[in-house]
C-alpha cells in the first residue's frame, strides 16, 4: 500500500465522515493514536519474517508517515491540498499570489503582524511574556485551522491554500517562541 492508501485509511477511521468536503479537516489525535497504533501492530517488523518482513518494514514506515502528516494540522493541509491536485513548497508564501486574498492586502497585514510577532520576542525580557505570546499565537493557528475547516467544505481550494500558508507563519512564529524558551535569553536562532 502506498504512503497515500494508508493515510486515506487513518482518516476514515479516524474521521467517520471522511476527509473534507464531507468530514471535517480538524482531526481528534486520540482517536488518530489509536488507529495508528492498531495499524502499527499489524505492520511491525518484528511480526514478519524474511521477505514479508521488509515488506512490513516499509508498510511500518508508511504508516509512521501517514500518522505525522494527520496529527500535524499543516501538514494535514498539505496533504489534504495535494489530494485535490494543488502541490504546496515547505516556504511558500502568501506573497505574490496569483489571487492574492482581498487584493493583496491580507499579504500585507499577515507581514506586518508576524514581523511585530517576531520584536516581540526579541525584546521579551521574561517567561511570562513569552507565555502571552505563546497563548496568542495558539489562538491564532486555531483560528487558522477553524477557517481551514470552512474552507476545506466549502470547496474553495485556493483559499485553503492561501489560508495554509498563512497557518504556516503561526507555525513558524510558534517555533520562534519555542527557540527563546529553550535558548533562555531571549535569542531566537537564525534558522527561526
Amino acid at each position: 500500500m502506498s504512503a497515500t492508501t494508508y493515510t486515506l485509511r487513518i482518516v476514515r477511521a479516524s474521521l467517520p465522515s471522511g476527509p473534507p468536503p464531507k468530514g471535517s479537516f480538524h482531526v481528534d489525535p486520540f482517536t488518530l493514536r489509536k488507529e495508528f497504533l492498531q495499524l502499527q501492530a499489524k505492520a511491525h517488523p518484528d511480526r514478519h519474517q524474511g521477505a514479508d518482513k521488509a515488506k512490513a518494514e516499509a508498510a511500518s514506515a508508511r504508516i509512521n508517515d501517514a500518522y505525522k502528516t494527520l496529527l500535524n494540522p499543516l501538514a494535514r493541509a498539505r496533504y489534504l491540498l495535494s489530494l485535490r491536485g494543488v502541490e504546496m513548497s515547505e516556504d511558500e508564501s502568501i506573497a505574490g499570489s496569483p489571487s492574492g486574498m482581498e487584493g493583496g492586502k491580507l499579504d500585507a497585514d499577515l507581514l506586518v503582524d508576524v514581523m511585530e510577532v517576531r520584536e516581540g520576542i526579541e525584546e521579551a525580557g521574561s517567561r511570562e511574556e513569552i507565555e502571552e505570546m505563546k497563548a496568542e499565537n495558539n489562538k491564532r493557528k486555531k483560528a487558522s485551522e477553524d477557517r481551514l475547516d470552512e474552507l476545506f467544505k466549502a470547496g474553495d481550494i485556493e483559499a485553503a491554500r492561501l489560508e495554509a500558508v498563512k497557518l504556516g507563519y503561526w507555525v513558524n512564529v510558534g517555533t520562534a517562541l519555542e527557540g527563546w524558551e529553550k535558548a533562555g535569553d531571549g535569542r531566537v536562532s537564525e534558522h527561526d
